[in-house]
């Protein structure tokens, strides 16, 4: 009779799938007879077992009709949550009184004994995973059992079950089971795996999953071709065909395999970005014809000249069965008017409805409401249920309502249908455009109902005691992609712009709702902050934690009080878990940000550091107490924040857990975060702000070992560390996320504090000799070493590009603001010798040369603050020598020589330096008059006046002939570019009136070159005329003299006094000399022309000017005139008139011009780049040969 009973059952629940009201209250009262309370009064343990036991194997084989094939077809419709509840009812009550291993034991035995029910075979082990979670293990176990037999016996039974159990699980989603496509991995994906063992186990693997294609869902035939089986090297053909036939199947199926992706990437609204074609097509013409209430052309013409698409993929995504709703929505009328017109078949729109109406059948919503079809609502009261459960501590019965909602969820949350395979990702934008009304309100949702549950379970328990709902909770939402997005834009809004407006509840709940985001970093997708403020993907957790900024005083309260909320939690949580998993509770991320913050904010902190108590995982008889005292300290409304972070500072895992490499807050990280601080709006005022960084530098980090993050007590590293951080600072600032509803403006961060403590560390270094060496000038190595290494490194790690040359100066250009911020005494250190005390320039003259002469401008020309500070720091360290103005012009002499660039400035800035320098040398030196080196050049200055205005010329000043021409070119720009005045000057240093003066005018023409280059890099017409009449002008004067060649000839052998002129410009301007040779050139009249090819070394220096010229053009590497003008030509013309003068001027040549050797050397060079100018010099090599063309006739 109860198997009659129980027929009847299985018959009513198989009948209520059409028609849920139909089965009436029998069935449930009827199913109470398996109440094993009940029984147990009657009847003994084991006659309960075997009663149970034939129960559960009479529902398991009732009216086996359905194959295999049926199952792995309609597998997906069998989840818990479209279970009948009268059926997970009757399993719940035959499964209760068994272990999971005898479950799953007798489960195994029936299916390898019965001709089984698919359906209730499946359904009674979703029953199993859902209501015990912790069947995972046991489950994993039977698969493995069962994968085993399969390939030691070649048995497709065991086969078949293993894969049907997995697939089945994972539909349960990641907190219950595995994916299936990490199952299928983990099972075959290995060399180690079943199969990989002989040739015929990889054949009888492949044979299976070639029988199942047929059957196979698109999902899992993606799978199986984006992670295949392991296979060997020499037996890759078995697993291609394999690929070639699923690939075959998916191609049937419409559905596009080189659509797969690795990523699923989700936008900021919650949407697949990827998207498939058919659904938006779907979404478009909904749209339209929602505003116009007409079918648009687009459809009706898909429907006739693309009726493959239409059939196959435009009605399958239109018609995809959903829960509709009572009053018609605009897509049911698009529906409705198709049909209409007869677009949808027949039998497509038939299953189409019954499809929906199974779907509202089996929805729980059905039973409990009667007037409502909204899901919102569906959620409300479910997530009302889910509440009372997780008061109740009823765990089966809430996992089961956690499946239930998220089943709602996916409703509302559906995603693509055809989502993409493999590990996902989600782009967190931290400006993201509106999310759609319903995503808001349903998020919204869910964290008030976490935090209720999180504050009802708090009221009975701590964290520790607490059942593991809240790790379900969220592995139920990160089961869900497009939830996970609209949840993280959603969490990341309230920390980054208003977290001040959360009570403390909301703040505690969301706290807690992050910790265990932060746990499941495994079934997490992994996020892209956009803008790309982070380098690379992260987890959930730390996305969100990067919205905690501490920008303000604002910023810091919520985020102490949030992280201090969040570290109790997870300090408490962690107690009840393995040591090796008590980590994954505590986000580094938050717990350094209060090893920042609370310091910072609490001062009596700083006198309490974290001390050393207790080993993880020890025991102590006061460490309950401990728990529950930091537990109770964080949910007592009457406590301030400051206490409960003071409590949590000095518990004992607090502390341990510094210890820890990753929870460490290193020296650089602290310095980034207080970079960040807008000084206006800290928390802490100018004198408490400076107390607060001297403590944290000198007294926490310098002493601090380095492998705790510290400086290990070196000066060095200390100075190392705020001088990267201050170099770095806008590269900082480009990562904080900023403040969307941010109202106030900017304050400006806390730079300035850091330079300060930077010129402490160094005035310590300096006076105090720590910078480890002990030596005289250490502190000046020290600086000049870190700018070249970081200048260095830009250069060895960038390309030779744009961008290579604009960060390089942003480096140094930053550099020129620390080291101006420095002593100038610094950058000249003294040294002694034998017994003598002497100035030591060569750092110096070093960096000039090698790195401020590439960021100079105008180019050629140092700063006048920065060429100050180098001549304070000379007359500064001069006066701890013996004799300080013969050491001084000792320096000088060795500066002007090999440091022409700082010569050039020096003199350039001569009549504002002067005041300077003079008040500064009084000041050390008793009134003394500045050293003879630096007077004589108020003499240049007023030699080259008197020859500007026409005066009798004096004598002139003795000193080399640079200083001159430099004065010259400060007059003439003096003078208002007065070219006539400069020109008379000139005159009057005709070159045969000695050597020095045609030294004098070589300079002047070469810094007339670099202005008239200058106006053309950066557009300045006007100057650009007046550059280019004066190196006409000095050019007319020069030309009969092969000095004036040596600047274009960087590669020259022998420069002479000239050499300096390679020392004073970048490289930019040296590549481009060529191009001013002939531009220059070009502009000059016949007879000028005529004079310098006749001058020595001219045809040699315009081939190789020629030739650096082609080699630019290649390069791209030309200059573009400032604006069109009737006196410039355009590159290509320049090109082209060059070669044509070239080309005449080699025809016209002497025979001694060039010697054979320097011919064939430029032959060479021009073989490949200009085949015809490499012809004219094989000319002049053999002139009594034959035209080269000529000896082709």
């Amino acid at each position: 009779m109860l198997d009659d009973m129980l027929c009847w059952l299985l018959d009513t629940v198989e009948e209520s799938q059409s028609d849920p009201q139909s089965a009436g209250p029998g069935p449930e009262l009827w199913i109470q007879i398996f109440d094993a309370s009940l029984c147990g009064v009657s009847a003994s343990a084991d006659a309960l077992q075997r009663f149970f036991r034939h129960s559960l194997t009479n529902s398991l084989t009732y009216k086996p009709r359905l194959t295999v094939s049926d199952a792995i077809t309609l597998q997906n419709k069998w989840t818990f949550a479209k279970t009948s509840r009268l059926l997970t009812s009757l399993f719940r009550k035959l499964a209760v009184i068994f272990s999971m291993e005898q479950l799953l034991s007798h489960l195994q035995q029936v299916l390898e004994t019965h001709e089984v029910n698919w359906k209730h075979v499946l359904c009674f082990l979703s029953t199993l995973l859902v209501y015990n979670p912790s069947a995972q293990s046991s489950l994993t176990e039977l698969l493995s059992r069962l994968l085993t037999s399969a390939f030691e016996a070649y048995d497709l039974e065991n086969m078949i079950t293993a894969f049907l159990l997995a697939r089945q699980a994972a539909l349960e989603g990641p907190a219950i089971f595995p994916s299936y496509s990490d199952w299928f991995k983990l099972s075959f994906g290995g060399g180690s795996s079943y199969h990989a063992s002989s040739k015929k186990s990889l054949v009888f693997l492949l044979k299976f999953l070639s029988d199942l294609v047929p059957f196979e869902p698109p999902q899992h035939l993606k799978i199986h071709i984006l992670h295949p089986p392991y296979v060997p090297m020499k037996h890759r053909s078995l697993l291609m065909e394999y690929i070639s036939l699923a690939k075959t199947r998916l191609a049937d199926l419409k559905e596009s395999v080189e659509d797969m992706g690795l990523y699923e990437v989700v936008s900021a609204a919650g949407e697949a970005t990827a998207q498939c074609p058919a659904a938006q097509d779907v979404e478009k013409a909904v749209s339209l014809f929602e505003s116009t209430g007409k079918i648009s052309a687009t459809v009706l013409e898909a429907s006739i000249f693309r009726r493959p698409y239409f059939l196959t993929r435009f009605l399958p995504a239109l018609l995809t069965p959903r829960v509709l709703p009572v009053k018609a929505d605009a897509q049911m009328s698009f529906i409705e008017a198709l049909k209409k017109a007869d677009k949808i078949p027949a039998a497509q729109y038939s299953s189409y409805v019954e499809e929906c109406q199974k779907q509202r059948q089996q929805d729980k919503s059905v039973v409990c409401l009667d007037s409502s079809d909204d899901p919102v609502e569906i959620l409300k009261i479910q997530l009302q249920e889910l509440t009372e459960l997780v008061a109740e501590g009823n765990d089966g019965e809430m996992s089961a309502q956690l499946s239930r909602i998220s089943h709602t969820l996916s409703v509302i949350f559906p995603g693509c249908p055809n989502e993409s395979v493999g590990r996902r990702v989600i782009d967190l934008h931290m400006d993201p455009p509106p999310s759609p009304e319903l995503h808001v309100k349903v998020v919204n949702m869910i964290l008030r109902n976490f935090c209720q549950c999180l504050l009802n379970t708090s009221r009975i328990n701590p964290p520790n005691k607490q059942s593991p709902w809240a790790s379900r909770f969220v592995s139920m939402l990160l089961s869900n992609t497009q939830l996970l997005s609209s949840l993280s834009h959603r969490l990341w809004d309230l920390f980054h712009n208003q977290g001040s407006s959360l009570s403390a509840a909301h703040l505690l709940g969301l706290a807690a709702l992050v910790v265990h985001l932060h746990t499941s970093v495994s079934l997490s997708p992994q996020f892209r902050l956009v803008p790309h403020v982070l380098p690379k993907l992260v987890p959930v957790g730390e996305a969100l934690s990067s919205a905690l900024v501490c920008s303000t005083q604002a910023d810091m309260f919520f985020c102490v009080r949030f992280c201090v909320a969040a570290l109790c939690y997870g300090i408490c949580r962690r107690d009840t878990l393995p040591q090796q998993q008590q980590h994954d509770y505590i986000p580094n991320s938050l717990y350094k940000k209060l090893l920042y913050l609370i310091p910072r904010l609490l001062p009596e902190a700083r006198k309490a550091p974290i001390n050393a108590g207790g080993g993880f995982g020890t025991c102590s008889d006061h460490h309950e107490e401990n728990l529950l005292s930091l537990w109770s300290n964080a949910t007592d409304t009457n406590n301030t924040w400051r206490k409960t972070a003071l409590h949590l500072w000095r518990h004992p895992v607090f502390s341990q857990l510094q210890h820890e490499p990753q929870y460490q807050l290193v020296f650089s990280e602290w310095l980034a975060n207080e970079l960040q601080v807008q000084r206006g709006e800290d928390a802490l005022s100018d004198p408490e702000r400076q107390e607060y960084q001297q403590w944290a530098c000198l007294e926490h980090y310098l002493p601090l070992l380095e492998e705790q993050g510290g400086c290990g007590g070196d000066m060095k590293k200390l100075c190392t560390h705020l001088l990267n951080a201050i170099m770095d600072q806008q590269l900082f600032s480009n990562k904080i996320p900023k403040k969307t509803h941010h109202r106030g403006s900017e304050t400006g961060t806390c730079l300035p504090d850091i330079l300060s403590r930077l010129q402490e560390v160094v005035y310590e270094m300096e006076v105090s000799d720590l910078c480890g060496s002990c030596k005289r000038g250490a502190v000046c190595d020290f600086l000049f070493e870190f700018v070249g290494q970081r200048c260095s490194t830009k250069e060895t790690s960038m390309s030779t590009s744009v961008s290579a040359e604009l960060s390089l100066q942003h480096t140094l250009n930053t550099w020129n603001r620390v080291m101006l911020a420095l002593p100038a005494a610094v950058v000249v250190p003294v040294k002694t010798e034998g017994g003598r005390t002497t100035l030591d320039c060569e750092k110096l003259i070093e960096h000039v040369n090698q790195h401020q002469r590439l960021v100079c401008f105008p180019a050629g020309l140092l700063s006048f603050h920065l060429t100050a500070h180098f001549l304070k720091g000379l007359l500064c360290s001069s006066v701890h020598c013996g004799r300080p103005r013969e050491e001084f012009s000792r320096a000088w002499s060795q500066i002007s020589l090999h440091c022409p660039l700082l010569l050039i400035s020096t003199v350039h800035w001569w009549q504002r330096l002067s005041p300077v320098l003079l008040s500064q040398w009084r000041r050390l030196c008793d009134g003394e008059t500045l050293p003879e080196q630096l007077q004589i050049l108020t003499d240049c200055h007023s030699w080259s006046s008197s020859l500007e205005k026409g005066w009798p010329s004096s004598s002139v000043p003795a000193v080399s002939a640079l200083p001159l021409a430099v004065c010259l070119h400060r007059a003439w720009h003096d003078f208002g570019y007065d070219t006539q005045r400069v020109i008379a000057a000139v005159k009057s240093l005709r070159v045969e009136r000695g050597v020095q003066n045609q030294q004098v005018l070589v300079f002047l023409f070469f810094l007339s070159v670099n202005d008239y280059l200058s106006t053309l890099l950066f557009l300045q017409e006007e100057s650009h005329q007046k550059a280019s009449t004066l190196c006409t002008d000095l050019l007319q004067v020069l030309v009969n003299s092969a000095d004036w060649l040596v600047i274009f000839n960087p590669n020259a052998q022998d420069k002479g006094v000239y050499q300096s002129v390679t020392m004073v410009t970048s490289d930019e301007f040296t590549r481009l000399m060529p191009w001013a040779f002939y531009s220059l050139l070009l502009l000059q009249k016949a007879e000028v022309c005529e004079r310098a090819v006749s001058c020595p070394e001219f045809l040699h220096t315009a081939v190789l000017c020629y030739i650096s010229l082609l080699q630019l053009s290649l390069e791209g590497h030309t200059l573009m005139p400032a604006k069109e003008s009737d006196h410039q030509m355009e590159p290509f013309q320049i090109l082209r008139q060059a070669k044509l003068f070239l080309l005449r001027a080699l025809s016209q040549m002497s025979p001694t011009a060039l010697s054979s050797c320097q011919l064939r050397q430029l032959q060479s060079q021009c073989a490949d780049l200009d085949p015809e100018v490499a012809a004219a010099l094989s000319v002049q090599l053999d002139p009594n040969s034959q035209s080269p063309i000529m000896d082709f006739l």
